[in-house]
């Protein structure tokens, strides 16, 4: 029987239409049923986990909800049989932090179907450091592999270069042997962007988005996109005979403007890449177990940064500013 007294969890809560969101005292009674009991040693934050605690989207599906979309840490018990007391285990996305109690607090109780044990070659922090932005780029490679991309196939574009999911797509490819080429509206990033991996980097201030033809000089096999409205457009203009997209998010706008022609004249293929809900466990693991080994970026460390738990607050406000670059761990003992 595990014995807790009272921790700390930071909870949002909808009052009179806005976010209230502050630390407060629990119980395991608390928390959400689940069949995992976890002691969290980590969480993150994504740009989600902004737009959630800021009210900037309409993002909990629950009068309160204790935030973070990701979470790692160790078993403390289990009614699954796959899980074991001291279990290192990850979780990322789901309902957690939405709908579910996530990742910000200092225990979590988790359906065992989220849960995934640690792979070999990872550690609680590195997870976190990946978390959500970590495993939809992985997630991205692994299906744009599965449609045709590979090392010799040419050029791949990442857009939103500096953020969570770009910087480790970019990482991850370079790692894999692509020749990576960045795209940010960031001058200054030019230097961070190519000891990430990038042999090139491109401006979105050099793109004229107000004269996008349907087919545009063929260039890239491959491009990762966080950002869809015109800057997708463009790309899908742009790619090579049988090139590959993966939309992974709508910075820049959740319109499309294009035509078929891409699609049905050079035979490209647009990605959709959803990393809250997994298409099946195996394809999880399988991207798991690869961004511990062939995919893991060589820089990580330098890739994200450590807060502790109580400046958590402190960064919402950049993320939704677009000042944040590179990732965020949140270390929950701290």
């Amino acid at each position: 029987m595990t014995t807790v007294e009272k921790f700390r969890a930071y909870r949002l809560s909808e009052v009179e239409k806005k976010i209230h969101a502050e630390f407060v005292d629990c119980t395991l009674d608390d928390l959400d049923p689940g069949e995992v009991l976890v002691r969290v040693a980590y969480s993150d934050v994504n740009y989600k986990d902004a737009l959630a605690a800021t009210g900037k989207g309409r993002i909990l599906q629950r009068p309160a909800c204790i935030g973070g979309i990701d979470l790692a840490g160790t078993v403390l018990s289990s009614t699954d049989a796959r899980f074991a007391k001291g279990d290192a285990v990850l979780a990322v996305g789901h309902d957690l932090g939405v709908k579910h109690h996530g990742g910000y607090a200092e225990y979590a109780r988790i359906p065992a179907n989220w849960a995934l044990k640690l792979p070999k070659g990872m550690t609680l922090w590195e997870a976190m450091a990946l978390g959500t932005a970590g495993y939809t780029a992985g997630l991205a490679i692994v299906k744009m592999e599965h449609n045709g991309l590979n090392p010799g196939g040419g050029p791949v574009i990442v857009d939103g270069a500096t953020g969570g999911v770009g910087s480790i797509a970019i990482a991850a490819l370079a790692k894999l042997g692509y020749h990576v080429v960045a795209l940010t509206g960031k001058e200054h990033a030019v230097d961070s962007l190519k000891r990430l991996g990038a042999k090139e980097v491109k401006f979105r201030q050099e793109l004229d988005l107000t004269k996008i033809r349907p087919l545009d000089k063929a260039i890239w096999q491959g491009a990762v996109d966080s950002l869809g409205g015109e800057v997708l457009a463009w790309m899908a203009s742009t790619m090579k005979f049988n090139g590959v997209i993966a939309a992974i998010g709508l910075a820049a706008g959740f319109g499309l403007n294009t035509t078929v022609m891409p699609f049905i004249l050079r035979g490209v293929s647009l990605l959709g890449i959803n990393s809250t809900d997994a298409p099946s466990p195996e394809l999880e693991r399988q991207v798991w177990d690869r961004l511990a080994g062939d995919m893991k970026p060589a820089g990580l460390k330098d890739m994200a940064r450590t807060i502790p738990f109580g400046d958590l607050p402190t960064v919402f406000d950049d993320f939704i500013q677009a000042k944040i670059t590179g990732r965020i761990v949140v270390d929950l003992n701290a």
